[in-house]
């Protein structure tokens, strides 16, 4: 496609989240997948060392929850702070976006685990409807 004359004449698109090339969409599976949204809400506490997370986190393996800090400190929500100690000492902490955005995770944690009896309920509902 040719470069436009002008760049009045042309309309950059919103993003799209129902998109399939949305860029939002790299950004969402940072931080909703499973481990990002745990980290997340566990770094609005206050910061924590690698072994921590690794720690409070059931489950999760050290290759995964290393990416998932990598993902989420390039994407600008978690800083990891390296202090000068013999061995080096590494903190992980969440930045002001990362702050605003823990908290509107731990919401929907907070409504995912209030409500977890009665989801539970429903897939056993339907276990029982797909057998009878």
């Amino acid at each position: 496609m040719p470069w436009p004359k002008s760049t009045k004449a042309v309309r950059v698109p919103k993003a799209n989240l129902h998109s399939a090339n949305c860029p939002t969409r790299l950004i969402l599976d940072d931080v909703m997948s499973r481990w990002g949204s745990l980290v997340l809400v566990l770094l609005l506490e206050r910061s924590y060392r690698f072994s921590e997370l690794a720690y409070l986190i059931g489950g999760v393996s050290e290759k995964m929850l290393s990416q998932t800090l990598r993902r989420l400190e390039v994407d600008g929500f978690v800083r990891r702070e390296v202090h000068a100690t013999k061995p080096p000492k590494v903190e992980y902490s969440l930045t002001p976006l990362g702050c605003e955005l823990g908290k509107h995770v731990q919401s929907l944690l907070s409504f995912v685990h209030k409500n977890a009896s009665r989801v539970l309920k429903n897939r056993d509902n339907a276990k029982e409807r797909e057998a009878g």
